[in-house]
């Protein structure tokens, strides 16, 4: 892989990256064409990156479709699939990582506490091997995003950080690999999750503006339905995370959910 970077970038190419864990989706699939907009050559990973699961995750049953997703690849556009395994990343004695001080605790990084160590470290290996000149992050999995975009500037990568926006299903479910995992009822409670951001964002549009009255209406839709665990619901500033009390500025809602056994996550931008 770091070989054929060097050539591309000696002969001149422009490399676009998205990193994946696999079992791709339209989601996926836009992040890929979107690198065709600014590479040459459009370098796609498929890695299930373990040091970003917790205990009694789902990293052995994460959904996997190699030879799916390959095709899929490059129908989109992607020039080459990097594949590494487990132990191309993570030898024997491996002992370094990447944390940072503010961003992961928030949100998601609360309740999976080795989340956002494990992406950091594992994108900071990706983008030294793959060795891009851009690279492109869905929006749905926002502080991931915000956490790459911080890790760049503050190590000076010389990468660009491009976001995709999120991919929605026909009804409005925002489009995730673990979508596989609920059955045909708890997909359509799953529905509760976007319901409840446009909720809050036509609250927005009529003139509310007050956190915590966003957050309880957001929170009766969702808790309807009994299976429907929230994790987190917040407002916050699109660019530090730190929560709001009031909408007075474009702001972020984002929420995570467990239907069933599966935990979703989505989130709007509201814009008073």
């Amino acid at each position: 892989m770091q070989a054929f970077a060097d050539q591309a970038r000696r002969q001149g190419g422009t490399i676009a990256f998205i990193p994946t864990m696999g079992f791709l989706h339209e989601g996926h699939l836009s992040l890929i064409r979107e690198g065709c907009r600014h590479g040459d050559e459009v370098v796609v990973s498929i890695f299930v990156n373990p040091t970003q699961f917790g205990p009694g995750e789902d990293l052995d049953t994460y959904p996997r479709a190699f030879e799916r997703d390959c095709e899929l690849a490059e129908k989109a556009g992607a020039t080459l699939i990097f594949h590494p395994n487990r132990e191309d990343l993570y030898g024997e004695n491996y002992q370094t990582y990447v944390t940072l001080e503010k961003l992961p605790f928030h949100l998601c990084g609360l309740s999976r506490p080795v989340f956002f160590r494990g992406v950091a470290t594992v994108v900071t290996k990706l983008f030294n091997i793959v060795k891009p000149h851009v690279a492109v992050f869905g929006e749905k999995d926002y502080q991931q995003l915000m956490v790459i975009r911080r890790m760049v500037r503050d190590l000076n990568f010389d990468i660009r950080i491009i976001g995709g926006p999120i991919v929605r299903e026909h009804d409005g479910l925002a489009m995730s690999s673990r979508n596989s995992y609920l059955s045909p009822e708890e997909r359509k409670r799953a529905l509760c999750l976007s319901q409840a951001l446009n909720q809050a964002g036509k609250m927005v549009q009529a003139g509310v503006r007050n956190v915590s009255e966003l957050i309880a209406a957001a929170r009766k839709i969702i808790e309807v339905h009994p299976d429907a665990v929230i994790d987190y619901i917040e407002i916050f500033d699109p660019e530090t995370i730190e929560s709001l009390t009031v909408v007075d500025s474009p702001a972020r809602m984002a929420l995570a959910v467990k239907i069933g056994k599966t935990r979703l996550i989505d989130n709007t931008l509201l814009t008073p």
